[in-house]
């Protein structure tokens, strides 16, 4: 019988959507996935841990890995770069686990391009209000820093018609059932139902009108 092989899957969603919380949840409870742990060459926050929540690098380190292909894809973003390795998906994905890669619009774009097999999840905010005071709340960005997410927030917003599911994150419990009952359904091929029920271009339609 021949072994399963495990597909990649891209988590997007604009700052402020709660995504890392998200997926940490969906990895902590669903043992057929695991996390990709991404490059940075953002400064580390408060109670980080280099190699669990990312490979904190400097630029030049980031640019050597770039310019030897070594990685599925990069982005720069908020003036930051950050990047997935090939070396974070290969061995895990050939073992049959799936990969969960938290990563920006950007980058999503360059996975479609190189790895057909992936699946992709957007997370949206219920409001763009919603995110502002989510924003606001975390204490990390000045008020202009916080208008410019928002901003990039509604740029990114066009791309979800790029991604094959759209999920509001609300309720942080309902969206982390969400998006494992996703994940299940690739798994089993019965994606029809879902597909259907987290449209992209309807869940991006419904933001908006409720901006």
């Amino acid at each position: 019988m021949k072994s399963r092989i495990g597909f990649p899957v891209v988590v997007a969603a604009p700052s402020g959507t709660g995504k890392t919380t998200v997926c940490r949840q969906v990895v902590s409870r669903d043992p057929k996935i695991e996390f990709s742990v991404s490059h940075t060459t953002r400064t580390r926050r408060e109670g980080e841990r280099d190699g669990v929540d990312y490979h904190f690098v400097d630029q030049a380190e980031f640019m050597r890995e770039a310019e030897s292909d070594g990685f599925l894809e990069w982005a720069v973003y908020n003036d930051r770069r950050y990047g997935t390795s090939w070396r974070a998906i290969e061995a895990p994905l050939a073992e049959g686990r799936d990969v969960l890669l938290e990563i920006e619009v950007q980058g999503a774009r360059q996975v479609r391009e190189r790895r057909p097999d992936a699946r992709f999840i957007f997370l949206l905010p219920p409001s763009f209000e919603t995110l502002r005071a989510r924003l606001t709340g975390r204490g990390t960005d000045t008020p202009e820093q916080v208008e410019r997410r928002l901003e990039l927030a509604r740029r990114e917003l066009e791309a979800v018609g790029d991604f094959d599911y759209a999920v509001v994150n609300d309720d942080l419990e309902a969206c982390v059932r969400d998006v494992l009952a996703i994940l299940e359904a690739e798994r089993r091929g019965e994606v029809d139902a879902l597909r259907a029920r987290f449209d992209p271009d309807r869940a991006a339609e419904r933001l908006k009108s409720g901006e």
